[in-house]
């Protein structure tokens, strides 16, 4: 069945002097109109597009693609605002509509806000809400611990950064485990460190436990293999540093030169870590 706010393949069911019309099946007969028509178009022939409501709210696809669909979140600039609301540029020429309920606070023209998108249930409308929580699930057991994810970060609190996981959850970076700078409308690559016993996510930036701490181990001593056996980045190595050169946190790269130390594969000294018998 045909989807408002995806993209779907379609096939031509007639041509007219305006455009052509595509079966949509229970949503019946959507125009695709005569700007997105092109003459390697035939009857018959299914084509890839886009359902939403143009400016009369009439159903109609088009061959363009939007930045984001219904289900998704994304990082969007503000191009105007009305009494409706705050209008938002996705890719396609009717702009996106954030309604003021809709708002977490209010909106500013051009300045670019994280919503995700759904459909109003009433008039079928692609609606935009930078009030995640009404929309997302900020509590599940259907993640697993060490899983990876993509992560848009969407706030900040007291405790860390919040971030949309996989377009559907919600959940939280501590401040801690953010070894690196994160900024509000990024996109990262993140992993689940913990459900708690009420289904709230815990997020990380690497991988964890063991199985991270291996794979860094293997790291470090790759990077001492690469240099004569010997690097400056030592347990009082800037973080900076540690961060640039194997993209973790200074704790987690001291936990593993630590199991390292302890396997007796490594030497830590003032002047950086060599590897045994260098």
């Amino acid at each position: 069945m045909a989807q408002i706010g995806q993209y779907n393949q379609l096939p031509i069911v007639k041509f007219v002097d305006f455009g052509a019309y595509l079966d949509a099946g229970e949503l019946g007969q959507i125009l695709l109109p005569k700007r997105y028509v092109t003459e390697a178009m035939a009857l018959g022939q299914s084509v890839d597009v886009f359902i939403h409501l143009d400016s009369q709210d009439i159903l109609v696809a088009t061959t363009l693609k939007p930045v984001v669909t219904v289900g998704q979140t994304a990082l969007l600039r503000v191009v105007d605002i009305n009494d409706a609301g705050a209008f938002l540029d996705w890719g396609l020429p009717k702009h996106l509509l954030v309604p003021y309920n809709e708002q977490h606070k209010r909106f500013e023209v051009d300045r670019s806000y994280v919503v995700t998108l759904y459909l109003d249930p009433y008039s079928d409308r692609i609606v935009g809400s930078s009030k995640l929580n009404r929309h997302l699930i900020e509590s599940t057991q259907d993640l697993d611990v060490g899983q990876p994810v993509e992560l848009l970060i969407c706030g900040r609190s007291d405790m860390g950064f919040k971030a949309v996981i996989n377009d559907r959850y919600l959940g939280l970076v501590f401040r801690d485990d953010a070894f690196k700078p994160l900024h509000y409308g990024e996109k990262t690559k993140g992993y689940i460190k913990a459900i708690r016993q009420d289904g709230k996510i815990d997020l990380s930036l690497q991988p964890p436990g063991d199985k991270g701490r291996d794979r860094l181990q293997q790291k470090i001593l790759d990077h001492l293999n690469s240099h004569d056996g010997q690097s400056p980045l030592g347990d009082r190595a800037n973080p900076d540093e540690i961060y640039k050169t194997f993209n973790v946190s200074k704790g987690a790269y001291k936990k593993a030169l630590g199991a390292l130390y302890k396997q007796r594969l490594i030497t830590i000294g003032p002047e950086g870590i060599k590897l045994t018998g260098e």
